[in-house]
């Protein structure tokens, strides 16, 4: 029988030290999952414009309250950082950037980039009226 006071014990959350490619790794996995939910915001929308004008004026409302502005310049983060992390793991899959200092580089280049190009993106619908 196994000694269990001299057996390793894995590392709990007080030892474990965040870093940018553990937090890279799990908005990954997070925005993933965000994607089914845009998903089904854009088929509310889609659907009732398909119900008619009453239907699309209401959820066009929602989307432009302050909530639903957020919900939005959220899900274009998400979308953003999905597409920018993925074409880093496109190159962890072909064996580059696993060096600690590339990977800690493209990991907060992820995160700045995706900031950057939502920022770029709503100042574009802001500036063109938002569709109007």
């Amino acid at each position: 029988m196994a000694n269990h006071a001299t057996a390793p014990v894995s590392p709990h959350l007080q030892i474990w030290r965040w870093t940018v490619t553990m937090a890279a790794s799990i908005f990954q996995r997070a925005t993933g999952v965000a994607q089914y939910a845009g998903a089904i915001l854009l088929t509310v929308w889609l659907a009732s414009a398909a119900m008619g004008e009453q239907a699309f004026n209401t959820v066009q409302s929602l989307f432009a309250s302050p909530l639903g502005l957020i919900i939005l310049v959220g899900y274009t983060w998400s979308i953003s950082f999905h597409l920018i992390n993925g074409i880093r793991f496109l190159f962890w899959d072909a064996g580059y950037g696993f060096k600690v200092k590339t990977a800690n580089l493209t990991g907060w280049l992820a995160f700045g980039v995706s900031i950057l190009l939502t920022a770029i993106i709503w100042a574009i619908v802001i500036v063109t009226g938002g569709g109007n």
